[in-house]
């Protein structure tokens, strides 16, 4: 039988072919991660620095298989969500720099799988800029840019300073699940209702009580509160309440928000921290008036958008409406504006009593001898009208005068005893929108006519008195005046200001109309 001869390369042949297949391949990783890196750039500006950073800055692509671009990104909500939000986008994308590409695969990797082919190799993000990068270089630290410089910022200014720079990257984990303290005491049973708080209790119990799996009355729940009138009690009390129908639940302040994801960013576990954040069922933030830096309140708002969209419960907390927190973005405030929002005003007279009753008899649990006469109790609630913890004060006060001196108590040793916490009642806190209403009634002219770009005389002048007011009576910045009236520029209600200023000085008819307006507006 004949056998054919083998065929005999030279070794110079054979080296020559590997040298030319060795350059093709590395041609084509070239060209391949140049057009990945056009794709990244369509996507950063197409959907902005802040969406781009937020979930396409840990994605990949592996391979290109029968037309198919296979991509994969680290976590499995990475996955979902891009899948569920931006499919088409990215599809549109990638077709424009790989023309045969018809579908897009995205899986999970794990650290210890070998890829196909790796278009964003190790290193290419540092040399190449933050194409890939997610804002943090192998040593952990914040690379040059707006997510580094914010970090230093608010890092400078948290009180955990130290523990932000030393935390190590194992208990981020445990940290953002853990939460901040809760107050065991302040729970449902010890919230006492009045008239002012009656409808936030209403709504606050409505939503821990909820099952898991019912459809959402009040998503967010946004409960507002100048300090000392019990939002905080109100909220751990949710905290509490959901925790024992074995809910996962999440009670973080502004500031612990903070630490923990500067903590994150940090130790390079930012995904991970993402998605245990919105694994949860209930997320309860208090103080969020307290929330700064660009990056943390864009994070915050896609934290707020994802627990959403899963019909997951959040429950919000600040000092004043989601219309009135300028040092947040807008986004953040339309998303609170879009639920349930409750203002939880003063303590009327009854609850105040309620209240002291209440500290008294936990005072007797320590001093057996303390007593306070009913007209002490009414008096004490009588004259200290500002907030829960001043009523506190009062107590410990009189529980010391007691105590040291051994004298009884009435409303005259009362008096003297609380002289410092007696305080002249707060003006009352006008709002733009009232005085613009008040001035259009005053001129016979409508709301919409002062916020108009209308320079008849009749508009004008109520316009530049209303104003003036703002600017007299609110704590609002020229610039938030000029965008509530019609988005104007500071310098038109500065030029306002000082026009009706000078009027007030020279004619007195003016100066009587402006203040009958102070009057109407603060004393109404």
């Amino acid at each position: 039988m004949f056998k054919p001869r083998p065929i005999l390369h030279d070794s110079s042949d054979i080296d020559e072919q590997r040298d030319i297949s060795a350059r093709s391949t590395d041609a084509s990783n070239m060209r391949s991660n140049e057009n990945w890196a056009a794709i990244c750039r369509r996507l950063r500006a197409e959907l902005g620095e802040a969406v781009f950073g937020s979930w396409f800055a840990r994605l990949e692509m592996e391979t290109i298989i029968e037309q198919t671009a296979h991509l994969s990104v680290p976590t499995k909500f990475l996955k979902s969500w891009i899948q569920a939000h931006y499919a088409e986008k990215l599809l549109a994308a990638i077709t424009t720099e790989f023309h045969d590409i018809k579908h897009v695969a995205i899986s999970v990797r794990s650290s210890s799988r070998t890829t196909l082919m790796r278009v964003a190799p190790a290193g290419y993000a540092r040399k190449n800029g933050p194409e890939f990068g997610s804002g943090l270089s192998d040593g952990g630290q914040p690379q040059s840019g707006l997510i580094g410089a914010e970090i230093a910022k608010i890092s400078s200014v948290l009180t955990h300073d130290k523990a932000v720079k030393t935390a190590p990257r194992d208990n981020i984990e445990m940290d953002v699940l853990a939460g901040s303290p809760l107050d065991k005491r302040l729970n449902f049973a010890s919230f006492l209702v009045g008239r002012s708080n009656q409808l936030a209790h209403a709504a606050a119990q409505n939503v821990a009580s909820a099952a898991s799996g019912e459809p959402l009355a009040f998503n967010p729940l946004y409960i507002h509160a100048s300090v000392g009138l019990g939002k905080t009690h109100l909220l751990q009390a949710i905290a509490h309440a959901a925790a024992a129908t074995k809910q996962r639940v999440i009670y973080l302040t502004a500031e612990k928000f903070m630490h923990v994801f500067v903590c994150a960013l940090k130790a390079q576990t930012a995904i991970a921290f993402k998605d245990k954040l919105r694994a949860i069922d209930l997320l309860v933030i208090d103080d969020v008036q307290f929330l700064q830096g660009k990056s943390i309140q864009q994070e915050f708002c896609h934290t707020l958008n994802a627990l959403i969209d899963a019909r997951r419960q959040i429950v919000i907390a600040a000092d004043r409406p989601p219309a009135d927190l300028e040092s947040l973005d807008e986004r953040v405030r339309s998303r609170f504006a879009g639920g349930l929002c409750i203002e939880m005003g003063a303590l009327d007279e009854p609850l105040r009593v309620k209240l002291l009753e209440a500290r008294v008899a936990a005072a007797k649990l320590l001093h057996p001898n303390f007593d306070i006469p009913a007209a002490v109790i009414a008096f004490v609630a009588n004259v200290i009208q500002t907030n829960g913890r001043d009523l506190d004060g009062a107590v410990n006060r009189l529980v010391a005068h007691t105590s040291l001196t051994g004298m009884p108590l009435s409303v005259e040793t009362a008096e003297a005893a609380i002289r410092d916490l007696v305080r002249t009642r707060e003006p009352k806190r006008v709002k733009i929108e009232e005085i613009q209403k008040l001035v259009a009634t005053h001129y016979n002219v409508t709301r919409a006519d002062i916020l108009s770009s209308r320079r008849t005389a009749n508009v004008v002048r109520p316009r530049q008195i209303a104003m003036y007011l703002a600017k007299v009576l609110t704590l609002r910045s020229l610039p938030e005046i000029g965008r509530r009236f019609g988005g104007r520029d500071h310098t038109t209600v500065l030029h306002a200001v000082r026009k009706i200023e000078a009027l007030a000085k020279s004619d007195g008819k003016v100066s009587e109309e402006v203040d009958l307006l102070k009057r109407m507006l603060v004393d109404c």
